[in-house]
């Protein structure tokens, strides 16, 4: 984050901090300064602020765009559970989130900036390009057990209804309800890619890389392409079953955690052929199943 902030320094900060906070005027100096120079604590934050802002919109609406009109099954959108102007909504939902996440993920990048994580620039540190293949490696099996379990606690009775019900809004989600999260519910989740850092060695340019596709992980497995068969990967079908029938498939990346905390699910050709998958009948009854659910869940709450 260190190098982003100083490219967007370079190019854009120093001139927009200097119009805004600007030091008095002196005819001896052309070039304007700013009353906060770059290793400002407030000036880091609030650019911060800024770049993950409008970068997360920006991501969010381009990569999800491309998965909508390139690999989501439209077909799906006739589904009874499907919401009218769902993508609407959707969008709304986490165009207003991404503000709210970022002032909540600032002090992590703000850290990061200040040296205190454990990334690192030098590609030759901590064994090379074998360290840094391993890492790699650590990082997709130590943030999807996190996940799992920070995943499944939402799911916990006290906590689902405040958090993460609004992202099961969705029942038949597309590719714009990646990122459709409550707030609070979005940056818990993203914990786990932040703490990772401040624990375990990284090469920063790989942390971006992985950075960058988490998040296309998170807009791929809600584009409905059923393609992959996998027992292993945690695929856009495992987690449209998540969506469908809820206590099923917490996992980020792979099927192991669901299968060690019991809450595997394997698809079925009722998301893997396309012909049952868009059968009314079997949307009727996934319709009947979720709405039992959440008679559950109604009934539950006011007992609470």
């Amino acid at each position: 984050m260190d190098s982003a902030l100083e490219f967007l320094d370079d190019h854009l900060f120093d001139d927009i901090y200097s119009k805004l906070f600007p030091v008095s005027s002196n005819e001896t100096v052309e070039t304007i300064i700013s009353t906060l120079p770059r290793n400002n604590d407030i000036r880091i934050c609030m650019s911060l602020f800024t770049f993950i802002t409008v970068g997360g919109w920006f991501f969010y609406l381009s990569a999800a765009c491309f998965s909508y009109f390139v690999f989501f099954d439209h077909e799906t959108m006739k589904h009874p559970k499907f919401l009218k102007n769902q993508v609407r909504q959707e969008i709304e939902c986490a165009v207003k989130a991404v503000p709210v996440i970022s002032i909540l993920t600032v002090p992590w990048f703000w850290g990061e900036v200040k040296g205190y994580s454990k990334l690192y620039e030098n590609s030759t540190s901590y064994g090379g390009w074998t360290y840094m293949i391993f890492s790699i490696g650590l990082f997709l099996f130590i943030t999807d057990c996190l996940i799992y379990w920070i995943h499944r606690y939402l799911h916990h009775p006290y906590v689902y209804k405040w958090l993460h019900k609004p992202h099961h809004k969705w029942i038949v989600p597309t590719p714009f309800a990646s990122h459709a999260f409550h707030p609070l519910d979005g940056y818990l989740q993203s914990v786990p890619y932040h703490l990772f850092v401040y624990l375990v060695p990284m090469q920063k340019w790989l942390y971006i890389v992985m950075f960058i596709f988490v998040n296309f992980w998170t807009v791929a497995i809600h584009d409905g392409n059923f393609m992959l068969r996998s027992t292993i990967i945690n695929s856009s079908a495992h987690h449209a079953v998540h969506h469908l029938y809820f206590n099923y498939n917490y996992g980020q990346y792979f099927t192991l955690w669901d299968r060690v905390g019991g809450s595997h699910r394997q698809p079925t050709e009722e998301q893997y052929n396309d012909i049952i998958r868009n059968d009314k009948d079997v949307w009727t009854k996934q319709a009947h199943f979720v709405d039992s659910v959440e008679e559950k869940q109604t009934s539950k709450s006011k007992k609470q």
